[in-house]
């Protein structure tokens, strides 16, 4: 049996040890077939070899599990050097990252109005119902209030459903002159090919003292140069609509740029594609914030919809499934 020792001392790798453990402890093996002997035994000879042969198999047990942990240590170590990776070497494959075509969309929106002096403005997620809500002349049981559907708190508080509460914020901070525009994700029950339940918006807010310095021809201007600069040379008209917190309100088509006007799929074959709402402020919101004798226009857009058609996306939720397939194309 020392010979066996030796063998477990002299192995190099686990399943040397295997191999013994089966010599010895196999349904053949050595020490198997002498507790087999134990049969033919009787009285205190049996008891004298039964003893033996356990404190025999205790050690030998003892002996190979000692020498496995080493060697699984040591074939782990070398298993580890193997693969070990320098991550300062050269590496000719390009895995660069990209950026997001909803956040390179919303940089592009945010260049051209910060480029127009339009000040840039942040808001609570969490909003409260006179934010979102009332002071944007929308009551209780108002039913304009049935085209949002709304994620509510049960304290009452809510997830903003769009960006306007922070346009409410700015004017309670301070006094007119006010040009600004406050980028950011809002949030309605709603998901289908055109709608996420959570999703971006940019509005904007101008607002000057004097019941007639800014006109809704300030507005046309504005907005017509920025699709143009967001789109090249597209056709823009205005289309009478309404907004419980302006008025008049307008939705603003462009001319499609996928069939230059003349039908296609994308646009119904009308030749126009909705992309934004607009309007003057009305009074009731000036009112809501203490306002008096001022005037200004506002506006919002969905910056989804804008990389839809910027990026002939079809499908907006593709922009949340994490498809490398696509994202990889905005490298």
């Amino acid at each position: 049996m020392e010979a066996i020792f030796s063998k477990i001392d002299d192995a190099q790798t686990t399943a040397e040890l295997e191999e013994i453990r089966i010599l010895v402890m196999g349904k053949k093996g050595s020490l198997t077939a002498k507790f087999a002997e134990l049969k033919t035994c009787d009285g205190e000879s049996k008891k004298t070899l039964a003893k033996e042969l356990n404190t025999l198999k205790m050690r030998f047990e003892k002996a190979l599990a000692d020498k496995k942990e080493a060697l699984s240590l040591k074939e782990l170590e070398a298993k580890l050097s193997a693969e070990k990776i320098d991550v300062s070497l050269f590496s000719p494959s390009n895995l660069k990252g990209a950026n997001h075509p909803v956040m390179l969309m919303l940089d592009r929106i945010v260049e051209y109005f910060v480029g127009m002096n339009f000040a840039l403005k942040m808001g609570p997620l969490i909003e409260d119902d006179f934010h979102n809500f009332e002071a944007l002349n929308l009551p209780k049981y108002h039913p304009a209030r049935d085209m949002q559907d709304t994620f509510y708190f049960k304290d009452g508080k809510l997830l903003r459903t769009h960006t306007s509460p922070v346009q409410i914020r700015t004017m309670e901070s301070q006094k007119p002159p006010i040009r600004m525009i406050c980028p950011g994700n809002v949030f309605r029950c709603d998901y289908d090919l055109t709608h996420t339940p959570m999703f971006h918006q940019v509005e904007g807010l101008v607002v000057e003292s004097g019941k007639d310095s800014v006109s809704f021809a300030h507005l046309k201007f504005i907005l017509e140069d920025f699709l143009k600069y967001m789109f090249g040379d597209v056709k823009v008209r205005f289309r009478s609509s309404f907004f419980p917190f302006t008025e008049p309100s307008a939705e603003v088509d462009m001319s499609c740029i996928f069939c230059q006007g003349k039908g296609c799929r994308v646009c119904s074959h009308t030749g126009w594609l909705e992309v934004l709402g607009c309007g003057v402020v009305d009074e009731n919101v000036f009112r809501a914030v203490g306002y008096e004798n001022v005037s200004g226009y506002a506006f919002g857009l969905g910056v989804e919809r804008f990389a839809m058609l910027a990026y002939s996306v079809p499908d907006l939720r593709a922009f949340f499934e994490s498809d490398l397939r696509i994202l990889e194309q905005f490298k």
